[in-house]
């Protein structure tokens, strides 16, 4: 019965985080971000995350920041029943059994000084929490309904936010942060789509801000069996989001098919196969959205396109981004598109000509069908058509094109220009398929002959 009480009143000492859950508490950025389906352990990864901190009591296994004195906290949700009845109750309780107090992720010898919320039921406004090193953290619970105004003010060491806050709350409480050094954590289903918030963590690249994506196929605590009845409940429109964490899309993904269809593990047969292929690849030119390149390979004899690498920089020079897409083979012909006709402003000189004296082997004309067309929906009906008669491979070790993939919609029936780079590049490349060429012969001379090295 004792073991059973101090089990129940430290539920820390329980917590056994999965690989997505680690790799959540590492990130040492300054903004980072867990995106997971429901019911996977977000909430619950988010409570661990604060108690951590609150405490100064860290398992052998973080690899995050710590905090060696007290800190001040904030933590928060929609509204304040919201925040009880999710935030409260993971780090505290069940908010509807006052004995059930201590409960929670923070230890109950640990908390102190609880302070009811006037007018809402079983409301915590703020507490402290024991520190290791002496002292008590702060804690203090809001909610995104108080509007922008009720998270100025204060400093901070922490700030968890669970479920997607509006962009003006969310950048106060960014700023709460900012002379301590601090950290802010959120963990939320992406509901509302490619919001301001969720952009800012997919587009905005930064190592200041990093985000982990968390799958139903990353919950070991859920079966085979109840995974499939799950998303077999949700509605299909919701599905990505509720079960893969991949914001929903308004009108409607570009590529309406599964990861796993056009998916191919990057095996040493594979390569070794590819590399007997003939081979482009494709770039889409960028500065404050990413340069993107692609490396494609062609089995004629199946007519099948791989995907086999893939890269995206943002603001990188001709010269730079071209250091990084070179070791692929110097002899491999780049596609591109119609803006790189445009010329410097400074030097007069034409992007592709940038590029090609960076030492890229840039095709001689701009990327087109064989009819001299360049439509975009022609090239997405291309792949699109590709991928549905398995007619498209991307090796599964490419992220980032993935990345974009899952992104990729439509809204009011249009493409959304917004995290499209490595797409872009993708369906200049398979426009262009018929330059793609075969690795050329090396020779080199020994003792007077020929030797042929392939």
């Amino acid at each position: 019965m004792e073991r059973e009480l101090r089990l129940k009143t430290n539920q820390i000492a329980r917590y056994r985080p999965y690989t997505k859950q680690l790799e959540f508490h590492a990130l040492k950025s300054r903004e980072g971000l867990l995106m997971a389906g429901n019911q996977l352990g977000k909430t619950y990864s988010g409570g661990a995350n604060l108690t951590y901190h609150l405490t100064g009591s860290y398992p052998d296994w973080w690899d995050g920041k710590r905090y060696d004195h007290p800190i001040r906290a904030w933590a928060g949700s929609v509204t304040n029943e919201v925040t009880r009845d999710s935030v409260q109750r993971i780090l505290v309780g069940d908010p509807s059994d006052e004995g059930a107090r201590g409960t929670g992720m923070i230890p109950a010898k640990l908390l102190d000084n609880v302070r009811p919320r006037p007018g809402v039921p079983n409301t915590i406004a703020a507490l402290t929490v024991k520190h290791i090193a002496g002292g008590n953290s702060s804690l203090v619970f809001k909610s995104y309904d108080q509007g922008r105004t009720k998270w100025q003010g204060d400093t901070v060491h922490e700030v968890w936010m669970d479920e997607e806050p509006p962009v003006d709350v969310y950048m106060e409480a960014l700023a709460r942060i900012t002379a301590t050094m601090g950290q802010l954590r959120l963990t939320f289903t992406p509901l509302l789509g490619m919001s301001s918030v969720v952009l800012r963590f997919l587009k905005e690249e930064s190592e200041d801000r990093q985000h982990v994506r968390m799958t139903i196929d990353d919950a070991d605590h859920i079966s085979q069996a109840e995974k499939t009845k799950i998303i077999a409940g949700y509605p299909a429109h919701e599905r990505e989001a509720r079960i893969k964490g991949i914001p929903a899309l308004g009108s409607g993904r570009v590529f309406p098919i599964t990861e796993e269809s056009i998916k191919v593990k990057a095996t040493p047969e594979l390569e070794d196969f590819l590399d007997t292929l003939p081979c482009l690849g494709a770039l889409d030119f960028g500065w404050d959205h990413p340069t993107a390149a692609v490396e494609l390979r062609h089995d004629r004899e199946a007519d099948i396109v791989y995907v086999r690498r893939c890269a995206r920089q943002r603001e990188a020079t001709p010269l730079l981004f071209s250091a990084n897409v070179k070791p692929w083979g110097s002899w491999i012909p780049f596609a591109w598109p119609h803006d790189g006709l445009q010329h410097d402003k400074g030097s007069g000189e034409q992007l592709a000509e940038q590029y090609r004296n960076a030492g890229l082997n840039m095709m001689d004309e701009r990327a087109t069908f064989e009819d001299g067309t360049n439509g975009v929906e022609a090239g997405v009906t291309m792949m699109l058509d590709r991928m549905q008669t398995g007619r498209f491979k991307v090796l599964d070790h490419l992220e980032d094109w993935f990345d974009e993939f899952r992104l990729y919609h439509r809204k009011d029936g249009i493409i959304v220009k917004e995290v499209d780079d490595l797409m872009a590049a993708t369906r200049y490349g398979v426009m262009m398929l018929r330059e793609a060429v075969y690795k050329p012969v090396e020779r080199r001379r020994t003792r007077g002959r020929v030797r042929r090295i392939s």
